[in-house]
């Protein structure tokens, strides 16, 4: 009995991690202050390499994909659009989780600097439009385990 407890509790934990990632897809929800949730399938840019490059280069995404700009601790963001050929909503996410601001259709190929306008723990880039599309505002919580 007390082998079997100990395999649940070592199992347990990583049966978490198997549905948060799939093929270096992570999943991400957005809940919004009227309780709807959004999915989506999100790629991770943690280091300097993967957030230099971004999404740049990329000519679609589908529209419940994105990426996830990871940053070791809270501080101020400034993005461009260098060499993004798409349209891009950049969602500005404080440590817990709370959508701290929202820039909609960063355009394509445009060298200004986007400021977060505060401190962030992460950027979260989705499709232009779909932040309008789905009722996403300032305030709403993004739900991944890097909030938690």
């Amino acid at each position: 009995m007390f082998r079997f407890i100990l395999i649940a509790l070592l199992i347990l934990p990583l049966a978490g991690c198997l549905e948060e990632k799939v093929d270096d897809i992570y999943r991400l929800s957005i809940e919004t202050a009227s309780g709807k949730k959004h999915k989506f399938n999100i790629e991770l840019a943690q280091t300097p390499q993967e957030q230099m490059r971004g999404l740049m280069h990329r000519t679609e995404m589908a529209e419940d994909a994105g990426m996830l700009f990871i940053f070791e601790t809270e501080r101020e963001a400034r993005f461009w659009m260098k060499n993004t050929l798409i349209p891009l909503d950049m969602i500005f996410i404080r440590a817990d989780g709370t959508i701290h601001r929202i820039h909609e259709n960063a355009i394509p190929h445009d060298l200004t600097g986007v400021p977060s306008e505060g401190p962030v723990k992460a950027i979260l880039e989705l499709n232009g439009g779909v932040s309008t599309k789905l009722g996403l505002d300032k305030g709403d919580k993004v739900r991944h385990s890097v909030f938690e």
